[in-house]
């Protein structure tokens, strides 16, 4: 089954807002076995949706649309639609029942704009939207179909996964597709593929797709077959060999976030963290307690983003700013070190470093990042030389940080 998807959205051509929903549904569909051929994005007008359809009708077996469907005079789709496929807007009985109903619990007043929202096609196929008032619509074509669902992420998903999907089913055949995808932190791309070069001819001699999908400081690895018992056994013992060569990086798998695996950890052991953050400013405290729960190990943090602040709030002597500089092994020991005692954690993350684009010299370029650890046994510090982009830096830095505390816990020699 050959899809396009069409996002609708001047928002979305803008910048404003990210088009989020592509790649779910590229995600969701290839795990169904479909072909996701084109994905394009226009503006919230006729001639646009019309020539873009009319592409996409020629090309695909489904189209899929989201947005405009809203209850405001600029959402124009069903009206453009119904002149596509020529046909009329009618009341929907059934649909304005719903809709009346989800005002009701809402103790809220429907207004004439959301009784026009159960004004749908008369020759389409209406897919009820339980998540809210704006209704899909199956449209065919010269044996091509088109369904047309709202723009808001949830009702979107519903109305793929429980309405769509199963009538697709019934026409297409759509293979089952099983993939698995495994986490790596702190090794570059390039660097990875020479070391599981020989697991990786074994993986695709098997006949597994093997995706490299990169990102500011994460690599993951996913592993695509047909759904079957046998080849998820062999994903998995494949993944198991990667895990097993590289401990160090590999941090989980799925949808599993570093973060996550860190607090899975901490809870463990019982053992409690804060962070003293300087370049940083507060980046990881925010990322370690966006784990439900995190109130169980995370203590607190400090934002020591002066010097006056590291000496005089943190306690780390002057004459090691004045002699080695913020960004050194020497203040990162002493901000773990010191901030292990003041907040009263079993380990302590602290991080001092050039985000840049400015402030870096010869000896420490821009992207140098020195990040410490206090634990029950001691302390120590690494060095990092990230790059030249401040965002990519800190968000680096962050990532580091917990993944270094990630092998302290587990034993592995970072």
């Amino acid at each position: 089954m050959r899809v396009e998807v069409i996002a609708i959205g001047d928002e979305l051509l803008i910048g404003q807002t990210i088009n989020t929903n592509a790649s779910w549904m590229g995600q969701v569909l290839s795990m169904n076995g479909a072909t996701v051929q084109y994905a394009t994005v226009i503006q919230d007008d006729e001639e646009a949706i019309i020539d873009a359809v009319d592409r996409a009708m020629s090309r695909v077996d489904v189209v899929l649309m989201t947005g405009g469907l809203g209850p405001t005079k600029d959402d124009i789709t069903k009206h453009t639609l119904c002149k596509y496929f020529n046909t009329k807007l009618e009341i929907n009985q059934e649909v304005l029942a719903k809709i009346q109903a989800f005002f009701d619990a809402r103790g809220k007043e429907m207004l004439d704009v959301n009784i026009q929202q159960a004004a749908l096609p008369v020759d389409s196929t209406i897919l009820i939207n339980d998540q809210g008032t704006a209704s899909g619509m199956w449209f065919e074509k010269n044996d091509t179909i088109l369904i047309s669902m709202p723009g808001v992420p949830y009702e979107m998903k519903h109305l793929l996964v429980d309405r769509a999907l199963p009538l697709l089913r019934e026409r297409f055949e759509m293979a089952a597709i099983y993939h698995q995808t495994v986490h790596l932190q702190g090794i570059g791309e390039s660097y990875l593929a020479e070391k599981i070069k020989d697991i990786e001819d074994d993986i695709r001699a098997a006949g597994i797709g093997l995706a490299y999908l990169p990102s500011p400081g994460i690599v993951r690895l996913r592993l695509t077959s047909e759904k079957t018992e046998k080849r998820k056994t062999e994903i998995e013992d494949f993944i198991k060999k990667i895990e097993n060569r590289l401990p160090k990086h590999t941090f989980g798998r799925g949808e599993l976030k570093l973060s996550e695996v860190l607090g899975e950890l901490l809870s463990t052991k019982n053992a409690t963290v804060g962070c003293v953050e300087s370049c940083t400013a507060g980046g990881l405290s925010s990322e370690i307690v966006s784990v439900p729960g995190a109130s169980r190990y995370f203590q607190g943090s400090i934002v020591s983003y002066s010097n006056e602040l590291k000496e005089h709030f943190v306690g780390v002597k002057k004459d090691l700013l004045i002699n080695f500089g913020a960004v050194s092994e020497e203040v990162v020991r002493s901000m773990a070190e010191n901030g292990k005692r003041l907040l009263n954690v079993d380990y302590c993350l602290s991080i001092s470093g050039i985000a840049g684009p400015d402030g870096g010299t010869e000896e420490k370029p821009v992207g140098t990042v020195w990040i410490g650890l206090a634990t029950p046994n001691g302390v120590k510090a690494k060095c990092f030389l990230f790059g030249d982009q401040r965002d990519r830096n800190i968000r680096m830095s962050i990532l580091s940080a917990m993944n270094l505390l990630r092998c302290e816990l587990l034993e592995i020699n970072f």
